[in-house]
């Protein structure tokens, strides 16, 4: 069984809706969810917009592997009306955008990179609307 600590952020249409459609995909589609943060609200990052963000962190036990995992976040974003995610590392507004920040295979992390995944994510810590809900639903993990 894996445990995964996962990223939620939008700030198209409506954020609350948005945050709670993925919320509830995430659980049909992916697997238990065994912690929800608040909802946040944060300025962007990375980029230039009008639209400020609202943030979550949810953590997810599921029986998908990593490379599964990041296929169904994906399939969720398009649904949920993302058309593209950054390129070239240029940020831009977004409906939806599902981050991998952790995992866990049966309590052990995983770390892993390839050129679609990394694990745990690069930028994690540079980014206040990514910690801030993931201590509150994950206190005990050193980050």
């Amino acid at each position: 069984m894996y445990t995964y600590y996962l990223s939620l952020g939008t700030n198209l249409g409506e954020k609350e809706n948005n945050l709670r459609q993925a919320i509830q995909l995430i659980e049909e589609r992916i697997g238990a969810i065994a912690s929800l943060s608040a909802f946040y609200v944060s300025e962007p990052w990375g980029f230039q917009s009008e639209n400020s963000f609202l943030n979550a962190c949810c953590g997810v036990n599921s029986v998908l592997a990593p490379n599964a995992l990041l296929e169904a976040t994906q399939q969720i974003e398009r649904e949920l009306g993302r058309t593209e995610k950054s390129l070239n590392g240029i940020y831009h507004d977004r409906l939806i955008d599902i981050d991998i920040l952790l995992a866990f295979d049966n309590g052990q992390p995983i770390a892993m990179q390839t050129p679609k995944l990394t694990i745990p994510h690069p930028l994690m810590h540079q980014r206040q609307f990514v910690l801030i809900p993931l201590r509150q639903i994950a206190p005990f993990l050193a980050i």
